[in-house]
């Protein structure tokens, strides 16, 4: 409460303007913590507290009052008294929200680890019948064995801070050739264009071979629904069977095109057949060497078949990929294609269809499925 005698009436007045108190933390800032502080006061992305606790010491080192300080930014006085009390204790760590002891812990550490270990074992080595688990059956599991009565969301977390997820798996295959990089080295070459050495010429030219298999050619009883607006796309469940067929596929390494025919099941007569309508068609039948990659499957594996390709074909020349290697052949990212987008999760495409009502009754040439993700320049040829 202050009292004032005014000099013109003689009077004396009260009123309740408080008088301004200097605070005993006076701030200096030093060059590294000033650009700091502007920017968090500037800042309109970052989190309200640490902007207005930036502006309270920037306009605190400026030399404001506590109280001048809060009607500039709106808090209360004490509000002001803190942070710049924080400020000047622990300078801009000061800043930040001090550490909270949350509410206690229900699970000991004990309890986690049984969780983890569980999570880390095969479930057939505990006598359950799956394959792999999932957080609500480790619970069921937990609770069964350890009497922990865990949910499956906290195993979930405990999971996750260990970034486990027992219900994914990844396959994996041992190098078993003891010739793996030679063979390898092989088709690297080809893929870059070089052969013994030397760069391939105008008239050489790569093919990568292989045969999808068990295809499915399926009709949808009722047609599948676009997607709208807030709606995925609709499939209906129910399908009629056409079968099942093989796809055989030479796909043409530096040129891009994809030459493919449709049979019944594979083997060395239909991987000959699918040879023969490349060999045969330009710029094949002319050229001076081509090289066809293929894997070692049962339709063209050994030196027999090199033998079988080099009789039919003078200007062939059968080169295998090592065993257990065939993700070395770029076919498989044709047929990966194929399966997302051409075959996943509608129907089998039109051409799979009409192979399965009869098979290789019919030629047709259609657009790749590769080629709308950008693999194939130019239409495959299919013969159905």
């Amino acid at each position: 409460m202050v009292t004032a005698c005014l000099a013109d009436t003689g009077r004396w007045v009260r009123h309740n303007d408080q008088m301004s108190v200097i605070s005993p933390y006076r701030i200096a800032l030093t060059a590294a913590e000033e650009p700091v502080l502007a920017a968090r006061a500037r800042s309109v992305r970052g989190p309200y507290r640490d902007r207005l606790r930036a502006r309270i010491v920037l306009a605190a080192a400026a030399g404001s009052t506590n109280a001048a300080i809060a009607a500039q930014v709106g808090v209360h006085v004490d509000t002001v008294r803190k942070w710049r009390r924080r400020f000047a204790a622990a300078r801009l760590a000061g800043l930040k929200d001090a550490s909270r002891s949350g509410r206690p812990p229900v699970f000991t550490a004990a309890d986690r680890a049984e969780a983890i270990a569980l999570a880390c074992a095969l479930p057939a080595e505990s006598g359950v019948p799956l394959s792999r688990w999932s957080c609500p059956e480790l619970a069921r599991e937990l609770a069964a064995r350890c009497q922990i009565a865990a949910s499956a969301s906290t195993i979930g977390r405990w999971l996750a801070s260990d970034a486990l997820k027992p219900w994914q798996h990844r396959s994996w295959i041992s190098v078993r050739d003891p010739a793996f990089a030679a063979k390898a080295a092989r088709a690297l070459d080809l893929y870059a264009g070089i052969w013994d050495g030397e760069p391939l010429g105008r008239g050489d030219y790569v093919i990568c071979a292989d045969e999808k298999t068990s295809i499915q050619a399926r009709c949808r009883c009722h047609p599948t629904l676009p997607p709208g607006k807030a709606r995925a796309m609709r499939v209906e469940h129910d399908y009629k069977r056409g079968g099942a067929l093989a796809y055989l596929a030479a796909w043409d390494v530096h040129r891009g095109p994809v030459t493919g025919r449709c049979e019944d099941t594979t083997g060395i007569a239909p991987f000959s057949r699918l040879v023969e309508q490349v060999m045969t068609a330009e710029p094949y039948a002319s050229a001076r060497r081509v090289f066809w990659i293929v894997d070692n499957g049962s339709s063209h594996r050994g030196a027999a078949s090199i033998k079988r390709m080099t009789r039919a074909w003078p200007n062939a020349q059968l080169i295998h990929l090592p065993a257990h290697a065939s993700w070395l052949d770029q076919a498989e990212i044709y047929f990966s294609v194929v399966q997302r987008k051409a075959l996943t999760p509608t129907t089998s495409p039109a051409w799979i269809r009409s192979a399965s009502a009869s098979p290789r009754s019919k030629s047709a040439t259609t657009p790749s499925p590769g080629h709308s993700a950008g693999i194939s320049p130019a239409p495959t040829s299919t013969t159905c």
